[in-house]
């Protein structure tokens, strides 16, 4: 019988047959993490249908975060050219919309099931993220997300992420959990403010949590910060001083560099009475959106980058921290079956020095047992009573195993932090303590040097993934490609066709 192929090998091989039209770089990547995967299953780490490759989204991921009433839905209609946010100040969404392409010609929407448990997308298993800032909430998914999908070509290629403001107390601890889950995520942030509300409680808790808690952060240059419907200002022609009130706002909160914006709504925007000011406010809009767009359209670029580094920390996470603890607690398990048995082994000595001695069996160094005799004139007896302390020492070799090892599971456990991988290792040590495997080997099982090899293969790979997307959107010593390509074919390199179709 042949062996089935299961349902993510499967999922990750047409994943990588679409991506080698779109990005071969990223096709050779989803390989990479197929070998991973397989280490993490070689060590009892994974079962048969788990992937590193669905720890992120594999499509440019685009988050519109924010207030209430900040214009996200307009902006996103817009950018769709599709009205398919329900706009105004009523028209409240209260539940995270994943957005993303169709070919049908009309829009639907599809319960956050439908992403919770659906690995190709965003938000795979955030139920599980939600249950544990809010015990017994993650069994209500459908109340937190949903899925829209939507005939717009400038969503194709792409997901949109539209949260709910940050105006409701309701359930706002699973909120804000979600909305760290989608940021770790996400390519690219938009963060929404409203002009016409620069000094509300929301904007304040706006500021605390989506801008003090990512200005130190790596990816900090993901983030755009947005003024909407900056229009209202019109009137009174302060538009420069709301904008450096707003900057300032957000300097007081650490950021004092970065992406910010000034936009509005041309379509809906209020009249303008003076036709300078509708001038300088235009050109200020036209100038911002056109920023903003240009960072949408070269977040497939991101996206690349984000998928190699979560290949290289997850290896790292596998070699730095995954092998190191199953190594530490397996030695632990290890010492701690030698020290019991040693322990009553030596009790045991002890007890029957002390009974043979009180019997008076000992004639100098020579013990004398009456039925010892008896036992070695008869096979049979002999190896009967060999056979009966065979069975009890392995009897009890195993019973301490298991005692030892409910002991060392409990501490690694507490070690875990992060209790979605708390399976994970439980499996992997279950596998390094069957019974089979002698308390003699150091190692997990599944793993040594050959092992070792192919995770270390796996991030050299990842660096040169790196270095490979440097070569395709960056040339810093201004060489042109196609004369470079000349060049290596002179020196006899053969010529890449690809630059020369056109």
């Amino acid at each position: 019988m042949m062996f089935k192929e299961s349902k993510i090998s499967q999922r990750l091989r047409k994943l990588e047959k679409h991506l080698k039209q779109e990005n071969p770089i990223l096709s050779d990547v989803v390989h990479n993490f197929r070998e991973l995967d397989r280490i993490s299953r070689r060590i009892g780490f994974f079962h048969r249908e788990e992937s590193h490759a669905t720890s992120t989204p594999w499509w440019p991921l685009i988050s519109i975060l924010g207030i209430y009433s900040a214009g996200k839905s307009t902006f996103i209609n817009h950018f769709l050219r599709y009205n398919l946010q329900a706009t105004g100040i009523q028209a409240v969404d209260d539940k995270f919309s994943v957005i993303c392409y169709t070919r049908d010609n009309k829009e639907r929407v599809l319960p956050g099931l439908a992403l919770d448990a659906d690995p190709r997308f965003p938000l795979y298993k955030v139920s599980r993220a939600i249950e544990e800032v809010a015990v017994g909430q993650g069994e209500h998914i459908d109340a937190y997300l949903q899925l829209k999908t939507c005939p717009s070509e400038s969503l194709r290629g792409k997901i949109l992420i539209d949260s709910p403001g940050f105006d409701a107390d309701d359930q706002r601890t699973s909120t804000l959990r979600i909305t760290d889950h989608i940021i770790e995520l996400s390519d690219l942030v938009l963060v929404f403010f409203d002009a016409r509300h620069p000094e509300t409680g929301s904007m304040r808790d706006t500021l605390q949590h989506l801008v003090k808690a990512t200005v130190n952060r790596r990816d900090s240059n993901k983030f755009l910060y947005i003024l909407n419907q900056i229009d209202v200002t019109a009137k009174e022609d302060n538009l420069e001083e709301v904008y450096a009130a707003w900057q300032r706002a957000l300097a007081q909160y650490g950021l004092t560099a970065g992406s910010s914006y000034a936009i509005y709504n041309q379509e809906a925007a209020v009249p303008f009475e003076d036709e300078d000011v509708r001038a300088r406010f235009e050109s200020k809009c036209n100038a911002d959106a056109s920023a903003i767009y240009n960072r949408i359209e070269q977040v497939g670029v991101e996206r690349a980058y984000r998928i190699v580094g979560m290949l290289e920390q997850t290896s790292r996470l596998m070699k730095q921290d995954v092998v190191p603890i199953l190594l530490r607690f397996v030695g632990q398990w290890r010492r701690k079956i030698l020290w019991m048995e040693g322990l009553i082994g030596g009790a045991l000595v002890v007890i029957f020095m002390i009974l043979t001695i009180w019997g008076g069996y000992w004639e100098g160094l020579s013990l004398k047992l009456p039925i010892w005799d008896l036992v070695s004139q008869n096979k049979y007896i002999k190896y009967g009573i060999l056979g009966i302390l065979a069975v009890a020492a392995g009897y009890g070799h195993f019973s301490i195993r298991r005692r030892a090892a409910t002991n060392i599971i409990n501490k690694l456990i507490a070690e875990v932090k992060n209790p979605e991988l708390h399976p994970n290792y439980q499996r992997a040590f279950r596998k390094s303590r069957r019974w089979w495997r002698s308390i003699f080997l150091p190692n997990p099982a599944g793993w040594g040097k050959n092992t070792a090899a192919r995770l270390e293969k796996v991030l050299d790979d990842s660096n040169a993934y790196i270095q490979k997307l440097n070569d395709e959107y960056t040339n810093p010593s201004g060489e042109n490609k196609i004369a470079a390509e000349y060049g290596r074919q002179a020196s006899g390199g053969p010529l890449d066709s690809s630059l020369t179709r056109n």
